[in-house]
């Protein structure tokens, strides 16, 4: 009976403890913390919509539109003229470039003049017994004959018979034989075909120049080309006679272009087409780099923005009710730092910089929000101060 009784106490005592211990831990069990949501603080833009020109960005280097690569057809010594053949020399039109020494063809030349002379006389009696009526153009012909002057052309036959008998006696053949000299004594003279400035100079007074030798390098100043490669969907959107902004590299300097010329082959490597752009101006060099902003067309509807707001390709953070929601949106044009946009209603409101870790649903406030609460907590405040005072 006894055993029964301990048996009993025991089982009590720790069916109390046990109790106890449950009761114990609930009592220090703390109480769950509330989660306090976290509002961003977000800056942000009301849609408008208005027509955006889409802007072309191209660059290159300037060339002359017009130059003049000078090349020798005869040999003999460069003999010195008015001017040193260096590079940086300007020349005015017509003015001599280049002059070959021509003393030894000179003569043959004028041997020619005098053969020619020689035989046209020899002719002269026959003329006056046989064609009366062509023997004084022929007299005046010789009368105004100069051996130091370009050879003029023959007198016009009166008749068949007449052409006949000078062709006969070779007369035409030795005229044509000389033109041929007198041409190429032009040769021994390189003029400047245009106004401009001399850019590479490869021989110098004194230099025995021979035939098919490159000589320089002539180009015309202040009218200069730039071709740039831009993507060839915009081809057709390009008009030749459209104003272009170029600026130098530093953006210190703006010149107006013109588009004179659009390729009409496509580059199969790189899908561009390549436009040339025409400027004017003293201050240009050859060589200079310029950057160029092409207007290629006008969209209606759009909104420009930057390209960090667009999310998953098509979509953007709009604010609703203090929260965000990605609503989609038609990109039509990207360049290097902005997007075009299509699909936006007037007087939505977005986010105007990018939020770190945003997403749909995210509760934020504006800055003009946050300014007014801001005011009310501290008008709250003083309006506390004053009352314990």
């Amino acid at each position: 009976m006894r055993r029964i009784i301990l048996i009993i106490l025991a089982v009590v005592i720790i069916g109390g403890a046990a109790i106890g211990a449950k009761l114990l831990y609930d009592s220090k069990t703390a109480p769950k913390p509330q989660v306090k949501k976290e509002v961003k603080i977000v800056s942000t833009d009301t849609i408008q919509n208005a027509t955006i020109p889409i802007v072309i960005p191209a660059n290159g280097n300037l060339q002359a539109k017009r130059r003049v690569e000078l090349y020798a057809e005869v040999s003999g010594v460069f003999r010195t003229s008015g001017k040193l053949f260096r590079t940086g020399q300007e020349y005015r039109a017509g003015e001599t470039l280049i002059s070959i020494d021509n003393t030894e063809f000179y003569s043959q030349v004028r041997s020619s003049r005098a053969t020619l002379n020689n035989e046209i006389t020899a002719i002269m009696p026959d003329l006056r017994l046989d064609y009366p009526e062509s023997y004084q153009q022929w007299q005046d012909y010789l009368d105004n004959w100069n051996t130091n002057t370009t050879t003029p052309a023959l007198p016009e036959p009166v008749s068949d018979r007449e052409k006949y008998f000078v062709t006969g006696r070779n007369i035409y053949t030795t005229f044509y034989n000389l033109k041929n000299l007198e041409n190429r004594l032009i040769k021994y003279r390189i003029t400047a075909p245009f106004a401009g400035v001399l850019t590479d100079a490869m021989v110098t007074e004194g230099t025995l120049v021979r035939s098919g030798q490159q000589l320089g390098e002539f180009i015309q100043t202040g009218t200069y080309e730039m071709q740039v490669s831009i993507s060839a969907e915009f081809a057709d959107l390009l008009e030749i006679g459209e104003k272009v902004a170029l600026k130098n590299i530093s953006g210190s300097k703006t010149y107006q272009g013109e588009v004179t010329r659009v390729n009409g082959k496509v580059d199969q490597a790189s899908q561009t087409i390549t436009v040339v752009i025409e400027v004017k101006n003293k201050d240009l060099k050859e060589g200079m780099y310029l950057t160029a902003n092409l207007d290629a067309q006008n969209i209606n509807d759009a909104v420009e923005l930057d390209r960090s707001l667009l999310q998953n390709g098509n979509q953007i953070f709009v604010v609703r009710d203090n929260k965000l929601e990605l609503m989609d949106v038609n990109p039509v044009y990207f360049s290097d730092n902005t997007v075009v946009l299509k699909g936006l209603e007037n007087d939505t409101v977005i986010i105007s910089q990018a939020i770190s870790g945003a997403y749909e649903g995210m509760i934020v406030k504006t800055e003009e929000q946050a300014k007014e609460d801001q005011a009310k907590e501290t008008a709250a405040t003083a309006s506390k101060e004053d009352a314990a005072s």
